[in-house]
């Protein structure tokens, strides 16, 4: 048996972008026009319009912009649009390679030894996006671990917080005791 999952972005609760979106968002790149990214995709030309057009109100900007007539007509991404991509695939990657690390799944029974497992106190936190950037101070020095944001809002971690540091061969967790 083994384990799938799917990625995708959203904004208020609501789906922004999964792998569907960020296809159509890199055919419309690759062929500069709408049109011809449909005719790769083998889908309607409506049906494309109308999920960038879902896309521009969730996310309050455009994701493409057209340019109608001269030698520069075409349909092009916007850096809104480019970044929608980006941390989408950043996201999508690191899900992957969540799935991958055997590692990780342990994570879930949290069977930790003492020797992993170091207290500190949390004296800096830093959203940015999707990921965030959290440095403990643990005497005489402090670490910095890159976790998601999701992972600081459920975990509450704040300034001041005394928390622990879980090291792996590959990676820096933080854990909150209860």
């Amino acid at each position: 048996m083994e384990a799938k999952t799917k990625v995708w972005l959203t904004e208020d609760g609501k789906p922004v972008i999964g792998a569907g979106k960020v296809g159509l968002l890199k055919a419309i790149d690759e062929e500069r026009s709408l049109k011809k990214a449909c005719e790769k995709l083998d889908i309607s030309y409506k049906h494309a319009w109308n999920v960038l057009n879902k896309m521009n109100e969730r996310m309050g900007k455009d994701v493409v912009r057209t340019v109608r007539g001269g030698k520069e007509q075409g349909t092009f991404l916007t850096d809104i649009g480019r970044q929608l991509i980006e941390e989408y695939e950043r996201n999508e990657q690191f899900v992957q390679d969540s799935m991958k690390d055997e590692g990780s799944w342990e994570n879930i029974g949290l069977k930790l030894s003492a020797r992993n497992k170091i207290p500190g106190k949390i004296t800096k936190v830093e959203k940015e996006g999707l990921v965030s950037k959290v440095t403990i101070e643990i005497e005489p020095s402090a670490l910095t671990s890159i976790i998601t944001s999701e992972a600081v809002d459920r975990l509450d971690l704040k300034e001041g917080d005394q928390v622990f540091a879980i090291i792996k061969s590959t990676e820096v967790l933080v854990g909150k005791p209860e």
